[in-house]
């Protein structure tokens, strides 16, 4: 079967997780290259095992004429920043997995076949591809004034890159949230927990409505999109029922969805307390696929 040449540009943990994503799924992606800076890095060396060509060259190396149609970016948002128009001169889609936001954002479960035209698509955060669809579910129903979500995730599942993009990811999460979501206004509260052992990932989302909804129908769609995401993060699942309560809010008494939601990872290469990690890799994987379908019925050629 006929398929798009891919790279992974990164060759730290979420780049090597993606990897394993990428080749246990027979799908319509070839991973024909794995590229880092380091060259001693894990990454690489598990690709290299695993006859993956890699180079050390970075986006250089990529470059390079090997019929890469697709790059997945796992570096972090200022080096996006640089990579992202020296791939579209390339002719290359981008799947950015830092925060910097440069393409749409996009969630697979919403709203991935509205830019399936476009050269380059962000995958938010990790708590944006948790918690957007729960917002988004909410309001398809009844309008959602304000969301707020409370991400709890393991400190050992947090990495550098991460640490120095947390001003990103909040400010990236909550505009997911609105822009996608469909919140008029949102907030996103990253907590980083140091316990042991390592806790799975955990988000409580917060919709404060307009005005009162019909619980059921909300319920509904709350459970609809839960099943599209487990589609592609089987680890995905509601804590417990979502209910609907009335509370004082600064803009009054008005009723509030309260979901809980956690992340159980899928062990490919990162433990499966982190699903904060392994919602980013999961979820990059299902939009690189359906950019892949996409270009081999449009016989591989980019619009």
């Amino acid at each position: 079967m006929e398929k798009i040449k891919v790279a992974i540009l990164g060759s730290g943990n979420i780049g090597t997780d993606l990897m394993y994503k990428i080749l246990k799924t027979d799908g319509s992606m070839e991973l024909a290259l794995m590229a880092g800076i380091d060259p001693e890095s894990e990454g690489l060396k598990r690709a290299g095992e695993l006859q993956i060509p890699t180079t050390a060259r970075g986006i250089d190396g990529i470059l390079e004429d090997r019929g890469i149609r697709i790059v997945f970016d796992a570096t972090s948002a200022k080096a996006h920043l640089a990579h992202a128009p020296r791939l579209k001169k390339a002719g290359i889609i981008a799947v950015d997995l830092t925060p910097a936001a440069v393409g749409p954002y996009v969630v697979p479960a919403i709203n991935l076949g509205d830019h399936l035209e476009v050269d380059n698509v962000n995958m938010i955060s990790c708590s944006g591809q948790a918690t957007t669809p729960l917002v988004y579910a909410v309001n398809r129903i009844a309008p959602v004034k304000y969301s707020e979500i409370i991400a709890t995730i393991s400190s050992d599942s947090v990495g550098p890159g991460t640490r120095q993009n947390l001003d990103e990811f909040t400010l990236t999460t909550a505009n997911a949230c609105q822009k996608i979501g469909g919140a008029e206004t949102a907030r996103a509260i990253p907590i980083i927990n140091s316990a042991e052992p390592p806790i799975i990932m955990n988000n409580t989302v917060y919709a404060v409505l307009e005005k009162e909804g019909d619980e059921a129908a909300i319920l509904d769609s709350i459970n609809e999109v839960v099943a599209e995401v487990q589609r592609y993060v089987p680890g995905y699942r509601l804590k417990s029922k979502p209910y609907l309560d009335i509370r004082h809010t600064p803009w009054g008494d008005l009723p509030i969805v309260i979901i809980l939601n956690e992340v159980e990872g899928a062990g490919d290469f990162f433990p499966a307390h982190a699903g904060n990690l392994d919602i980013m890799t999961a979820a990059a994987q299902q939009v690189g696929e359906q950019f892949a379908s996409h270009l081999l019925k449009k016989g591989g050629v980019i619009v």
